[in-house]
């Protein structure tokens, strides 16, 4: 979401960078205020999980003097037009339509609205707009580009926090997942938010206790709690306290909301079946770092005054000179290891952000994949693993920025089970569930609980394990929220 859009504060955009090291763009994992902020040296604050608003996006094709890539620019620009406004509706509500009254099936069909909106913009174009929904990046990449380090690098944003490989068919959605954004009008446009992701929190937060919101934290949730005529009546806490409620909406994964939270004796046993087998694999680790300079690459040296460069207020990828260095990758993670080469996504927010750490120093973040949720041969993610998979991403980095290990003054590592474990996120996925095809639209998280309402009447899902998936954007919560409103008239 644009920060300006809901007065949340200043987002800090990025500058253009060059095209071998092109900006990347999403702000991965759900916010949680408690959780944002971790401490690693004295002075410096990191966003701990979700760490981009967005970056803007850089003239690649003016760099490189492609003439294709504005062709392809305008092309993915035309999907994500239509593709945008289902992005702010509720999905077709399959479950009004295959089994409620007539009125109910009538208006269920209103929701096709988007969706025939959709078919208008792409028009003929369709077949080729569904191949890049359905086909592997790669095959689509190759029929826009010959420069391998270019499509390996669009291709990152196919594979970002998705346990899939470029080859992997229908992993061109993930990418247009990714291009969507935009930020203060402009369309593409992506930045960090000033004070890190926290403050985003806390800007959101203002604006909900203005409008007579309570918000308490630290009061973990024990059970969603029901009546004797299976409707929600609110929760009980931990401490035993409960608040009462007509409804409940639960940004929790839905494995956490369904299998851990509500009774299950109102769940009916195929819908817990089905959430059970949601896909949740995921390749991340975040590894948030404290240096006491700026990285100095090779490919663009540091200025003498050591003042950041544009390069440094851009989303750096690195170990993505080829696709095939990352199918290697994939593939390593799914024999159970971390990968040899992995791929690292580096930001470095206080180039932009000098309030994130002490003068002179700054915060690096680093979006790394794949690493498995499971080791081979009996291995677990324990503090020897983390660090030896930590040195690994670090000696890659230092083959880019000689110095840069000397640097490190502090690190944070989270694995997929850190992520599990600290946030909630199944599987560490930062999506809830993957965003493949069988999981998007009306099929997330199930194909009859698509439209945030669940079985039991009075709860609601409204996180990223809901349609239009995961991502610092809002809109699941904002879709659910108006889907409450008009059931509330209702009941």
């Amino acid at each position: 979401m644009a920060a300006s859009g809901l007065g949340l504060g200043r987002a800090l955009a990025a500058s253009p960078c060059p095209p071998w090291r092109r900006a990347h763009w999403e702000a991965r994992g759900r916010l949680k205020p408690q959780y944002d902020a971790v401490v690693i040296g004295a002075g410096f604050k990191f966003s701990r999980a979700s760490y981009l608003l967005s970056l803007l996006r850089p003239q690649i094709y003016t760099d490189l003097e492609l003439k294709a890539f504005p062709k392809y620019e305008a092309f993915m620009n035309r999907l994500a037009l239509a593709i945008d406004p289902l992005l702010d509706a509720a999905p077709v509500d399959m479950e009004a339509f295959q089994r409620g009254s007539l009125w109910q099936r009538l208006q269920s069909l209103t929701t096709l609205k988007p969706l025939l909106q959709a078919g208008r913009i792409l028009g003929a174009q369709l077949p080729q707009y569904y191949q890049v929904l359905t086909a592997p990046i790669i095959k689509v990449l190759d029929q826009w580009f010959e420069s391998e380090p270019l499509k390996a690098t669009l291709a990152t944003d196919a594979v970002i926090g998705a346990m899939t490989s470029p080859h992997t068919p229908g992993s061109g959605y993930v990418l247009l997942h990714h291009v969507m954004g935009g930020l203060e009008g402009m369309q593409g446009a992506w930045g960090y938010v000033q004070g890190g992701m926290g403050a985003l929190s806390d800007a959101i937060t203002s604006s909900a206790t203005a409008h007579g919101a309570s918000i308490f934290t630290e009061k973990a949730v024990a059970k969603v709690l029901v009546s004797s005529e299976a409707r929600v009546q609110g929760v009980v806490l931990q401490d035993g306290s409960e608040v009462r409620s007509k409804v409940v909406l639960s940004n929790a994964s839905p494995q956490v909301t369904f299998l851990k939270l509500t009774p299950q004796e109102w769940l009916p046993k195929e819908f817990v079946e089905r959430i059970s087998r949601l896909d949740t694999k995921s390749p991340v680790t975040k590894i948030n770092v404290a240096v006491d300079r700026l990285p100095d690459f090779l490919a663009a040296p540091n200025a003498p005054g050591g003042q950041p460069l544009p390069h440094h207020q851009c989303s750096i990828h690195l170990n993505c000179e080829d696709t095939l260095l990352l199918h290697q990758a994939f593939e390593d993670a799914m024999d159970g290891l971390p990968s040899h080469r992995p791929m690292i996504e580096l930001c470095i927010p206080s180039s932009l952000d000098p309030t994130l750490a002490p003068p002179g120093c700054h915060v690096v973040s680093l979006f790394t994949q794949y690493t498995p949720y499971s080791l081979a041969r009996g291995k677990v993610w324990d503090e020897q693993e983390r660090n030896a998979y930590a040195d690994k991403v670090f000696d890659c980095i230092e083959a880019y920025a000689p110095g840069f290990k000397g640097s490190v003054v502090g690190r944070d590592i989270l694995t997929p089970p850190d992520l599990e474990r600290i946030f909630g996120l199944p599987g560490g996925n930062i999506f809830h569930c993957a965003m493949t095809l069988d999981q998007l639209y009306f099929a997330r998280p199930t194909p009859l609980h698509s439209g945030y309402r669940c079985p039991l009447r009075g709860l609601y899902l409204c996180g990223s394990g809901t349609h239009p998936g995961g991502g610092v954007m809002g809109a699941p919560g904002r879709n659910a929220a108006h889907v409450v409103f008009r059931d509330l008239k209702s009941m």
